[in-house]
């Protein structure tokens, strides 16, 4: 018996969401790349997930071997702080569709720990194995920013997961000691593969040319992209945006959240008190086919999170030649070579960004360098790279189960 399909948990994270939005980040970018990835190469993929409109359609296809399926559990207007009460519901609702249509599945794949207890109900109820991500975790999140509010579920579910999961794909070494010495997770259950960047759709162009599109005349530009939260640190950026010697040639693109949005209204706000509203201009969501023309328009691009389990964007820009300045957490780290690529900062307080985004804004050489030396950063992280170790460390799972030697009879084999 060889593995031919996957069901894959993403409760709150529907793929074909535009990221940026609330709630919709890097976790669905990864989730969206994996699947068509793997399905090239020959395994079928469903990616279940609720439905967030009452539009969708049950079904999207989005490769001849991935789709989407949006299954109703709860209102579509349920955020995932409230989609933890319709978990129950979600896992009936996959079995039914498994029932009803009549499919196999030979291994769970889930996202975020929402998703992995719907894995462990699902993994026993088909008996197949069951390999998790967490892309955030309430305990490293808590640490970051404290005070941050948190399902009270969360943390004893991440416990529960992260102990009983076959397996764990984490994204850098750093998370793999949160999960083995933090959260009891059996080292040898655990594979880390780190995601990857679309090089033809994030790379190098010319800046004059993005400028141009974008209707910038000679500022210097900074640009963040990410969702408006907290623990995304822009708060820090504003003020250091407004220490900066650059007052009057100087701008700062925001791109994602969405607008009349609490986390909008908030930094609006703050920017108007900072005395910096005239520099700041919020974007929105911008769709991934975009984000190119605004990564070669900028000179830096900025990311002061508290926390980030990889940070994508920091990853995107540099695939586009850019340096990055980002806080020294989390998968950042795997990202930025400090001093290299662009800065990793280690206080998160305006000042030492203020220091590193000065040094850059006044050397363009340095710039350039830094740029090309982040660009060949990127090269070495691509999702078909990630795309062939996930299909090793799934094959080696399901031969373990099948109780075949890993790599004899065994693998994920296009369906026939």
């Amino acid at each position: 018996m060889s593995m031919k399909r996957i069901a894959i948990i993403s409760v709150h994270g529907c793929p074909v969401i535009q990221a940026g939005l609330k709630d919709a980040g890097g976790m669905n970018i990864y989730v969206l790349e994996t699947a068509r990835a793997l399905s090239e190469r020959g395994v079928q993929v469903d990616i279940f997930t609720r439905h967030h409109d009452p539009l969708d359609p049950m079904i999207v296809h989005m490769t001849p071997g991935a789709r989407a399926i949006h299954l109703p559990a709860g209102p579509p207007s349920t955020d995932k702080a409230g989609a933890f009460d319709l978990l129950p519901e979600f896992t009936r609702q996959v079995l039914s569709f498994a029932t009803t249509w009549g499919v196999d599945y030979d291994l769970v794949v889930s996202h975020y720990w929402l998703s992995g207890l719907v894995g462990i109900e699902l993994g026993k109820e088909w008996n197949v194995p069951h390999s998790t991500s967490f892309h955030t975790l309430a305990a490293v999140k808590q640490q970051a920013l404290p005070g941050e509010g948190e399902h009270p579920e969360r943390h004893r579910s991440e416990l529960e997961i992260a102990r009983s999961a076959d397996q764990l794909v984490v994204w850098t070494d750093h998370e793999c000691r949160i999960v083995t010495c933090q959260y009891g997770a059996p080292p040898e259950r655990v594979a880390v593969i780190p995601p990857g960047v679309d090089g033809e759709r994030f790379a190098p162009n010319c800046q004059s040319g993005a400028r141009a599109e974008l209707g910038l005349n000679g500022e210097k530009v900074l640009l963040y992209v990410g969702r408006l939260e907290r623990l995304k640190g822009i708060d820090t950026l504003f003020k250091a945006v407004a220490q900066l010697d650059h007052s009057d040639g100087l701008k700062l693109y925001v791109a994602g959240g969405s607008r009349g949005t609490p986390g909008m209204r908030r930094l609006l706000c703050l920017a108007r008190d900072l005395g910096i509203r005239h520099k700041v201009k919020f974007l929105g969501s911008i769709p991934q086919d975009r984000l190119n023309t605004y990564y070669n328009a900028s000179d830096i691009c900025v990311l002061p999170s508290y926390y980030e389990s990889f940070g994508f964007a920091a990853l995107e820009a540099a695939a586009c030649a850019k340096p990055v300045v980002a806080s020294r957490v989390g998968g950042l780290t795997t990202i930025v070579n400090d001093g290299v690529t662009g800065f990793l900062v280690n206080r998160r307080c305006p000042g030492p960004f203020v220091e590193r985004l000065e040094l850059l804004l006044n050397n363009e050489k340095l710039r350039e360098e830094m740029g090309s030396a982040a660009w060949h950063h990127a090269q070495t992280l691509t999702w078909e790279a990630t795309a062939d170790r996930l299909l090793h460390a799934y094959s080696d799972l399901v031969s373990q189960r099948e109780g075949a030697k890993p790599g004899v009879g065994a693998g994920l084999q296009p369906v026939t």
